[in-house]
């Protein structure tokens, strides 16, 4: 026969933890775009921007960093939706086509006519490319056309992947 199940009060959770973002230091300034600092290594911001969800719509896939390369590698259509000053700062991914979401329904002769146009922007906290998913949607365009590269510019460059100068 087994023992009891019961949970031993004392040694119980008193509750569960509260999960929240840690505030930023005092006279923190954001810094939207990561960057590559005098020694090397990769600076991230944690604290600007809204952390987006990893699902944008049922019929839209989430990629990563493997999946865009294969993608691109493929000859696919990635739109980096970030403003253009962003754009400017870090420079893009290879083969990206940059247009802020503000005016990504102005520009759906970007998009690809026959497969799937990935969406990307600077990376999970990041609300450029929902925005622009959700201003497509809203026109008619159909979600299954669509991809979302979540980790963005941050994740690509954590990892050490190219960037180039943006082709206007």
């Amino acid at each position: 026969m087994h023992e009891s199940c019961d949970i031993d009060p004392s040694r119980q959770r008193a509750s569960k933890p509260e999960l929240k973002r840690a505030e930023p230091p005092e006279g923190h300034e954001a810094h939207f775009v990561p960057h590559v600092n005098e020694s090397g290594e990769l600076e991230v911001d944690p604290w600007w921007g809204v952390i987006q969800p990893q699902q944008l719509h049922p019929q839209i896939k989430t990629i990563g960093e493997l999946e865009m390369i294969e993608h691109l590698d493929n000859g696919g259509r990635a739109i980096d939706t970030r403003k253009t000053n962003f754009v400017e700062e870090s420079g893009t991914i290879p083969g990206a086509v940059p247009v802020p979401w503000e005016e990504i329904c102005d520009h759906l002769d970007d998009l690809d006519d026959d497969g799937v146009t990935v969406l990307f922007c600077n990376g999970p906290a990041c609300p450029a490319t929902p925005r622009a998913v959700e201003k497509l949607l809203e026109s008619g365009y159909p979600p299954e056309r669509l991809a979302y590269y979540r980790g963005g510019i941050q994740d690509w460059m954590a990892v050490g992947l190219p960037m180039v100068e943006a082709n206007d």
